[in-house]
């Protein structure tokens, strides 16, 4: 199963089931923490397809729940129950990462747009080592004012070209931004 839409969840673990149960891009929260580079990826994602907020049925997930929809009023929300997020399993918290893929299938499907069109870039890996942007002297310092110049959050050298796609920028878009980018030497 398809997700068009950018799943928000908290953590890695709840990144991991989900993608267990479908494809789909996600962008985490790392717990209850919002930075403010992963604020702008979130909005950035709101704007070019759209966003599911999908956190814990807890405080913090209610929490970052309310922060997110402040960002992005038109959010899509996705719940789980407290029982499907396994309060019946003893000593641990809840979480997306104890719901069955079944039910995260049928949440996520009860919320996607599956006419929503999906976004594609032309970048490939030999353009961001063309550009300079990883594996080079300056490739950090470049791909954060990249990142911090489209709003794609925090990104490492790996995690930069699937930002990339994940928001359909293209090729053109990253020449204009890297024209007008100074790098100290």
């Amino acid at each position: 199963m398809q997700i068009n839409e950018v799943i928000v969840v908290e953590g890695k673990a709840d990144t991991a089931k989900i993608k267990q149960a479908v494809t789909a891009d996600v962008i985490e929260t790392n717990g209850s923490a919002l930075n403010l580079a992963t604020q702008g990826a979130i909005v950035r994602a709101a704007q070019t397809r759209g966003i599911i907020i999908f956190t814990d049925p807890d405080y913090n997930g209610e929490r970052l729940r309310k922060i997110i929809t402040t960002l992005v009023p038109d959010a899509k929300h996705a719940f789980l129950t407290k029982d499907a997020a396994g309060a019946k399993i003893k000593h641990h918290s809840l979480g997306i990462e104890y719901a069955s893929i079944a039910t995260i299938q049928s949440v996520l499907q009860a919320v996607s747009d599956e006419k929503k069109p999906s976004v594609h870039s032309n970048i490939q890996r030999s353009d961001l080592l063309a550009w300079g942007l990883i594996n080079g002297p300056k490739s950090a310092k470049l791909r954060t004012q990249l990142a911090e110049t489209l709003n794609l959050g925090y990104v490492n050298g790996k995690q930069l070209l699937k930002r990339l796609q994940m928001f359909g920028i293209q090729k053109g878009t990253v020449k204009q931004v890297l024209a007008t980018l100074e790098v100290d030497e």
